[in-house]
């Protein structure tokens, strides 16, 4: 729940035309960066807020339950940051953002909007776009290997081995099918194609054949 000052509220339900938006980004190496769509520039939570970079708060999608939300803001590359030294290094993936909405004529009203993390920075010429997350992403990631029958690997990667020059364009659906009749690689499989499905729960023994405890291929 956001605590909104008196103060604060009655501006925005005013319609009041002195209200921007200012970011603090902290990078993973501790360094801590302010940014404002404001023209001008001012302190947030003790933080120098700049307006040169060209901050735009962009799209916003919050999600309900244990969903973790999305939203962006967009800036241009700039020697305070983001540049392009600092997105080769990767000093911005991960980085914490708190998103603050402000009253410039009276930045001591403000109320803290969102807090996250972003995951990606996606370069548009000059312009660069943050993609951030919000805090519940952390319990949406896969820790360690997950079992399926489908392969986990990426097409190409060092856990596939696919020589790609070698299949131009290709795509793979994962299936085990798929990779050893079109890429012969079968040894290099990261799935587990025999892994009983629900299919199983309903199997009756089978009459015949061979029953050695074998593998079924």
């Amino acid at each position: 729940m956001r605590d909104v000052p008196d103060a604060l509220a009655a501006r925005i339900e005013s319609g009041a035309a002195t209200m921007c938006h200012a970011w603090i980004v902290e990078l993973t190496d501790g360094a801590r960066l302010g940014f404002t769509d404001h023209d001008q520039d001012m302190e947030v939570e003790g933080v120098p807020c700049r307006a040169a970079c060209g901050w735009t708060a962009g799209a916003a999608h919050q999600e309900v339950g244990g969903e973790p939300g999305l939203a962006s803001a967009s800036a241009v590359l700039d020697v305070d940051g983001p540049t392009e030294g600092d997105i080769a290094d990767g000093r911005w993936d991960g980085a914490r953002v708190e998103h603050w909405r402000v009253d410039w004529d009276e930045p001591s009203l403000r109320v803290r909007l969102a807090v996250g993390t972003i995951r990606k920075l996606v370069r548009r010429g000059e312009q660069v776009i943050a993609e951030m997350e919000g805090p519940l992403a952390a319990l949406h990631r896969v820790v360690g290997r997950s079992f399926s029958r489908l392969c986990d690997a990426e097409l190409g990667d060092a856990r596939c081995g696919v020589d790609l020059g070698e299949y131009p364009g290709a795509t793979c659906d994962k299936r085990f099918e798929t990779c050893r009749g079109t890429f012969a690689n079968a040894a290099s499989f990261r799935g587990f194609p025999d892994m009983p499905g629900d299919d199983f729960l309903l199997a009756r023994p089978a009459t015949g054949g061979r029953h050695d405890g074998g593998s079924r291929r």
